[in-house]
């Protein structure tokens, strides 16, 4: 995949990986039953954890992969797993919420910063960058910069989204969102074992 070296075409690129405006309905799901002031403590925490994540992965995510001895296929079958398991859980909600957790408990780093935010394809997509022009990782380093700051906008916006979809809305959304993340995660998965067989 050529990139030419574009800050701009990597930051769009970087930000529909991030997909906040699709995560905002299991945003919402996650972080329901608690106060909008801590909701946005939360993301606030969560956005910036998966910024981290993301540095971490932009500057030694290549020689990561390397130490460990994984393909790149691997993050991306693993991540079609774990949004597959969460896409069914929406889809067929159970006491307990998404991420199993219960009414009123925080979530921490999971599902948010990842892999909501920090997701595999995000992850894949900043080692293939640095992969195929590594002379450009200021430039890549600036695109994952201002996708961040966009979708972490978009993502502390969410309570307020809440008011406007009420509790029905929300279902309704958050089982259509379940069923899209079913079919990313088959798509994902098909990817991964298209590309080791």
């Amino acid at each position: 995949m050529e990139f030419g070296g574009s800050l701009w075409s990597a930051a769009v690129l970087l930000f529909f990986l991030m997909d906040p405006l699709g995560n905002i309905p299991v945003l919402l799901s996650v972080l329901k039953g608690l106060s909008p002031g801590r909701q946005r403590i939360i993301i606030l925490r969560e956005v910036l954890i998966a910024l981290l994540i993301l540095l971490v992965f932009l500057f030694t995510g290549e020689a990561l992969l390397s130490f460990l001895q994984l393909q790149q296929e691997s993050v991306t079958i693993a991540g079609g797993i774990i949004l597959l398991i969460i896409g069914l859980r929406m889809i067929f909600p159970r006491p307990g919420g998404v991420m199993g957790t219960q009414p009123g408990e925080e979530p921490f780093i999971v599902p948010i910063a990842i892999p909501m935010i920090a997701g595999p394809s995000v992850l894949a997509m900043l080692i293939l960058m640095t992969k195929n022009e590594p002379g450009l990782i200021m430039n890549w380093f600036f695109a994952l910069l201002l996708a961040w700051v966009i979708a972490s906008s978009i993502l502390l916006s969410a309570p307020f989204l809440y008011k406007i979809l009420k509790e029905r809305g929300l279902k309704a959304i958050e089982r259509l969102m379940g069923m899209i993340l079913v079919m990313m995660a088959v798509q994902m998965l098909l990817n991964g074992i298209k590309v080791l067989f």
